[in-house]
């Protein structure tokens, strides 16, 4: 079933957030429902998504609306994060991911998206991956997963493992036939050129340290602590994004957030934006729904499920097979000073002073000019 934009497709959004799957359907699927537990996030919705109805829980939710075509849901990661409790599918967080499931078996829409963290091609030997797959199967669906990274799309790193399953279309020609591009993050260690992102919260274990973007915005603590990571100028500056810049390198417009203020601590915005979808990553996917193009499968080999999951992989009928597709769809046309608009920081002494200490007592790789940069700032501070 291929719309051609003849038509709009009816969508469901399960554990929907912030509205990052809706927002990014939205020139071709009209979103019919929304389920979301939190009621911060719901408030966002509803605030944002007046129209349309929220069921509070996925395990109330005992059937789709008719004509139901894309079940979305990018259902909770916390089980399956690498920095979680990593109790994989039985965790009671991402377990949930059976419900989508329990409902697939009443309905059968042609189209499910679902979105997660990378780290579960590897957690207990990709057992996640693994199960969904195979239920896909069960159920009667052709799949293909890719791992995405985000910074094709929006100057932020962010990978994040999207699998699109079909019953009668062939999900490779929507999610790996652009597949020939390669980016490169690689840190100029002779030149501070550009601005770095990196996370200052680090810096004995991890640096993060990304070239003309940032390291992959986080959700933070569970009281509202804000995780925003820091940009460093070439120039000796360091300061963290504004909240309405973070909202845009996750592709929402400006302000998205703002309705949480109204029912708890503005701080709780970090965290909303840390656990959505990236808008344009999933407006990719959307486009090509309704412009697939080809895929040309003539190098793949097949998966022995013995081995490591792999970045990417499919299977239409056949068994399953490798993918060569990069984590990068398309070009990189995206520079960070575009998405930095509104207020900065500027990071404190003491935070500075903190992550500086801590670069110091451990081996991390960094270039010369960054420590540099960072006592330059410390000074700058110091004589205001």
């Amino acid at each position: 079933m291929n719309n051609k934009g003849n038509k709009k497709y009816n969508l469901v959004s399960l554990f929907a957030g912030i509205g990052g799957f809706e927002l990014g359907f939205k020139p071709i699927a009209n979103t019919v429902l929304m389920c979301e537990i939190d009621k911060v996030a719901q408030h966002v919705l509803r605030s944002n998504l007046s129209k349309i109805p929220i069921v509070d829980d996925v395990r109330d939710l005992s059937v789709l609306p008719p004509n139901t075509d894309i079940v979305c849901a990018g259902f909770p990661c916390q089980d399956l994060s690498s920095v979680g409790i990593k109790k994989g599918l039985s965790g009671s967080r991402s377990s949930l991911i059976w419900e989508v499931f329990r409902i697939l078996e009443i309905n059968r829409p042609e189209w499910v998206i679902i979105e997660n963290v990378s780290f579960m091609l590897r957690l207990n030997a990709g057992e996640a991956i693994r199960t969904i797959t195979s239920e896909f199967e069960r159920l009667g669906y052709k799949w293909a997963y890719r791992t995405i990274d985000s910074i094709s799309f929006v100057p932020q790193h962010r990978n994040r493992v999207y699998v699109v399953a079909s019953l009668n279309n062939d999900p490779r020609n929507v999610l790996l036939s652009d597949m020939s591009f390669e980016l490169t993050r690689t840190i100029d260690y002779s030149v501070f050129k550009e601005p770095i992102g990196f996370y200052w919260t680090e810096g004995k274990n991890a640096l993060g340290l990304i070239s003309n973007g940032i390291p992959t915005l986080k959700a933070g603590s569970t009281i509202g602590i804000p995780s925003a990571p820091a940009i460093i100028y070439p120039s000796g500056e360091i300061f963290t994004p504004d909240i309405c810049d973070a909202e845009g390198l996750q592709g929402f417009p400006n302000d998205w957030t703002l309705p949480a203020e109204e029912i708890s601590k503005a701080s709780l915005r970090w965290k909303l934006i840390g656990n959505a979808v990236t808008v344009n990553t999933v407006a990719w996917i959307a486009n090509k729904i309704i412009n697939p193009k080809k895929y040309d499968s003539t190098k793949d080999v097949p998966f022995v499920l013995d081995n490591i999951w792999p970045k990417s992989a499919w299977n239409v009928g056949n068994g399953i097979y490798v993918s060569n597709t990069s984590i990068y769809p398309q070009k990189r046309h995206t520079n960070l000073v575009d998405f930095i608009t509104h207020e900065k920081h500027p990071l404190s002494i003491k935070a500075s002073s903190g992550f500086l200490k801590r670069l110091d007592s451990g081996r991390l790789k960094h270039p010369d000019y960054f420590r540099k940069a960072i006592i330059m700032h410390i000074n700058t501070l110091n004589q205001r």
